[in-house]
């Protein structure tokens, strides 16, 4: 009996040790968003002046917020991207008011890989930006500069 015992406790400590060993795929993808060269860790950092942002992604996801001083009532904007699996990048733009004055989406292996343009107007202050990156496996850019 006490046999039996024994070879039980080494197979479950052998299925415990398999078990927690493995890692789970998912878990280990990654998703980054750099704003003027910073790499984004937390939200709500400040950025004033233009706006030179870069992301990259193994397949991973992260939602990334920043405050950015707009002195005028629009932005101009662009992203593209590069990216050779499904995924999304996602740009919202929020006035000092909190009205949404830009929402737009480039999806991965798809076309368009880029917009560009100029917002809707809004008011001129703290304005909010939300780089959303969903599942994303490549690079890309974006930039926002203060309207005319």
């Amino acid at each position: 009996m006490k046999l039996v015992k024994t070879k039980l406790f080494a197979i479950l400590f052998v299925a415990t040790a398999v078990f927690v060993g493995c890692s789970d795929d998912e878990a280990d993808l990654m998703a980054e968003v750099r704003v003027n060269g910073t790499v984004l860790i937390d939200n709500d950092d400040d950025v004033i002046g233009d706006v030179g942002g870069s992301f990259v992604g193994d397949g991973g996801s992260v939602t990334r917020v920043f405050n950015w001083t707009c002195n005028a009532a629009t932005a101009d904007y662009n992203a593209d991207i590069t990216a050779t699996a499904e995924g999304s990048f996602n740009m919202v733009v929020r006035d000092s008011e909190g009205a949404v004055v830009l929402d737009r989406t480039l999806n991965g292996a798809v076309e368009p890989d880029s917009f560009s343009g100029v917002t809707s107007a809004g008011t001129a202050g703290a304005w909010t930006v939300t780089i959303i990156i969903t599942d994303f496996k490549g690079d890309g850019s974006f930039s926002l500069s203060e309207g005319n």
